[in-house]
């Protein structure tokens, strides 16, 4: 009877001490992770692209005209500037601004009547940019295609009355002139009526238009100051459908592309 007793107060004695020790445990908070294994968790669960977010490209040169561009203008100056996205290496998007100057041949504004004549265009696309992943040394390549909005604009210093019966040259159709065939003159004549006649200054045209092309990077060494600075050499076709033609121009151009 005595020994039951004993043994009976050692277990009671285990049971208790083993409650006590679970209740410490329960009552201790978990220890809070260290700062290391924290910031390596944060780095982890947000990994850098090991591409730039950004992309960022200006440049200049002269566009060959096609077409009605190539008949009153020839080749002229035209400058853009562009900002995007990378969405892969490889991928990206962006959004350009381009100035076409449209400044007619001195020969056209002399022989059509049209003195002290101005024009450009202005255009804001959207572009897809394919870069080529395999480089070779410093040299790199690229390619671009888009759509946008054309803004086609033709002016006179000084505004020009032309009775009906003028006749009409072929670079007036960018002033959307009344120009009818006459039989009289075997040709295309000013033909307002009921007005006598119409005033030619000014004419502003927008319309859809698209774009494609590419180019070729290059490195150098002197550019490391720029960061991801690289050369650009870039040929490009631009075509814009307005209401009285299609205005074309081939922009060959260089300039700057992060």
């Amino acid at each position: 009877m005595r020994n039951r007793i004993l043994v009976l107060l050692f277990f009671f004695g285990l049971i208790t001490s083993a409650a006590a020790q679970s209740g410490v445990t329960a009552s201790t908070p978990p220890a809070a992770p260290s700062a290391a294994a924290q910031s390596s968790s944060d780095t982890t669960a947000e990994p850098k692209p090991s591409f730039p977010r950004y992309n960022f490209s200006f440049g200049g040169g002269i566009a060959i005209g096609r077409d009605d561009v190539a008949s009153f203008v020839g080749n002229s100056p035209v400058v853009f500037v562009g900002v995007g996205r990378n969405l892969t290496k490889m991928f990206g998007v962006d959004a350009e601004y381009m100035y076409y100057n449209l400044n007619f041949k001195g020969s056209v504004q002399r022989e059509q009547g049209l003195p002290d004549q101005s024009g450009h265009m202005q255009s804001f696309s959207l572009d897809g940019i394919v870069n080529v992943p395999k480089h070779i040394r410093s040299l790199g390549a690229y390619g671009i295609l888009g759509v946008g909005f054309y803004d086609r604009h033709v002016g006179l210093a000084h505004a020009q009355y032309l009775p009906n019966g003028s006749p009409c040259y072929p670079a007036w159709t960018w002033f959307d002139m009344s120009c009818v065939y006459n039989p009289a003159i075997s040709g295309y004549a000013i033909d307002a009526l009921p007005a006598l006649g119409e005033y030619m200054s000014s004419e502003s045209k927008i319309a859809g238009g698209f774009n494609y092309g590419g180019g070729i990077t290059y490195k150098p060494g002197w550019l490391s100051p720029l960061g991801r600075a690289k050369i650009f050499v870039e040929w490009r076709y631009h075509r814009a459908y307005q209401s009285d033609s299609k205005t074309i121009g081939m922009p060959i151009t260089v300039g700057l592309r992060w």
